[in-house]
């Protein structure tokens, strides 16, 4: 792996770059909720070599969410629950879009 592939893996959404502490910081709240979020396991943080939770942008942008709900006096679990079926009405939505997109190509390509 080149210096360059490295520093692309720092910027991706996945990367575990954020300790409990600065996640918790940054998304406002606590960390107890941050580990709630990962008893209801709606996220679950990578570990460091010493064992401590990291977080990736992704990560941090479902905890946001959490939070959101849970501010606007959603239950932590139901908000957990709710942010599941949202990603999982999202990724239908992509396939459904990839299918409707695949089939009309195969139509054009009929018609030709």
């Amino acid at each position: 792996m080149t210096a360059d592939d490295s520093l692309g893996r720092l910027h991706g959404d996945d990367y575990p770059a954020y300790t409990m502490g600065r996640a918790a910081e940054m998304l406002g709240t606590t960390q107890g909720f941050l580990r709630a979020l990962g008893e209801a396991r709606l996220i679950t943080p990578l570990r460091s070599a010493g064992g401590h939770r990291r977080y990736s942008r992704y990560q941090l942008r479902i905890a946001a969410r959490g939070r959101e709900l849970v501010d606007q006096g959603t239950p932590i679990e139901a908000a957990c629950r709710i942010i599941i079926l949202e990603d999982q009405l999202e990724e239908a939505q992509r396939i459904n879009a990839e299918y409707r997109s695949a089939a009309a190509a195969a139509n054009a390509k009929a018609e030709a």
